[in-house]
């Protein structure tokens, strides 16, 4: 039991004060009996009934009371076990998605356009790195983090399911959105560091050109894996009206593969083209089959609650009592 308890932590500690007031219920108890009992000087014990054991014993009443209060008050700070932690051996690595958001992702060459098919794929593969810190990297005309690495995936996909065309300038910053997810990797420890950085376009805006930010990731260890997205050709792309309709006209595909296998070959990665929604599913099953690196992680499981059972013995407890002041210590109390 010592090294159970030993192990808890409690969510609501500041009732566990309350045992305070354990030691004052004692001396309560004490001068209570000691007002109740009567004093009569005699010259000899000798014909007088000394004490049964059962009056002696009756002050246990109050022992399994005072405990049961105690385990109550235990029970209300709301004890968990912390014995969650693990040494174990996994596949662990740190990736940041780093995802044009530009105009140009609203494109229909991908169902139901590119920026939501490109959504859909990548939060599938963070669904199979349950064992990965993974952060996102949005960019258009310039860029920024909307999630910094976490192991937090239900949050990260929150994060993900709000990202939508327009939440920055329009451009595409392809160097700034590979700058900024490398400052996001460049503190890891990990042994393993990547980005996946996809884009649809030319770099036209930043201030930090492409191949100097690749540099800077391979200068960090960071191995970068880029993916240009669209078809060959033409894609159709939605307009605005005047009357507030949208039209589709077709645009032209203007991908920078050649910057983009640059990035990829400075890093060590490689360069993928998605031109269709299996397309791109299957470059995120090869990077996913690519990045597997055994390393020692510390894992952290659910805390366990406890209350229900220090609850238990303290209603057991009470009841024991009860029973106990009902038939042995019936005749004394």
């Amino acid at each position: 039991m010592k090294m159970m308890w030993s192990n808890w932590t409690y969510y609501n500690p500041d009732f566990l004060y309350l045992m305070c007031l354990v030691p004052l219920l004692w001396v309560w108890y004490y001068f209570n009996q000691k007002k109740q009992s009567a004093q009569l000087q005699v010259s000899t014990l000798e014909g007088i009934q000394t004490k049964s054991w059962k009056e002696k014993g009756r002050h246990m009443l109050f022992l399994l009371r005072t405990i049961a209060i105690s385990l109550l008050i235990v029970a209300f700070a709301r004890p968990q076990s912390t014995l969650s932690w693990e040494d174990m051996t996994t596949e662990g690595i740190d990736i940041i998605i780093s995802m044009d958001i530009s105009g140009s992702m609203l494109a229909q060459d991908l169902k139901p356009d590119r920026l939501e098919a490109s959504k859909k794929v990548a939060m599938d593969f963070i669904s199979d790195r349950s064992n990965d810190r993974i952060g996102l990297v949005i960019f258009a005309g310039e860029s920024f983090t909307q999630c910094p690495l976490t192991t937090d995936h239900q949050v990260l996909q929150n994060l993900f399911g709000n990202v939508k065309s327009g939440m920055v300038d329009d451009g595409t910053a392809i160097g700034m959105g590979l700058a900024t997810a490398v400052n996001r990797l460049k503190e890891s420890e990990a042994i393993s560091k990547v980005i996946i950085l996809l884009t649809d376009g030319v770099n036209n805006q930043g201030t930090v050109a492409p191949l100097t930010a690749a540099k800077i990731a391979q200068k960090f260890g960071v191995r970068v894996y880029t993916i240009g997205v669209g078809t060959k050709g033409f894609a159709p792309y939605p307009f605005k009206t005047p009357f507030g309709t949208t039209v589709y006209q077709d645009v032209e595909v203007q991908i920078d593969e050649e910057t983009l296998q640059d990035i990829a070959s400075v890093t060590n990665g490689k360069y993928f083209r998605a031109t269709s929604n299996k397309a791109l599913e299957r470059i995120y099953k090869e990077i996913n089959k690519l990045e597997r690196s055994k390393i020692e992680v510390k894992e952290y499981h659910k805390k366990k609650e406890e209350f229900f059972i220090v609850a238990l013995i303290a209603f057991c407890l009470l009841i024991l009592e009860f029973l106990f002041k009902l038939s042995i210590f019936k005749s004394i109390t």
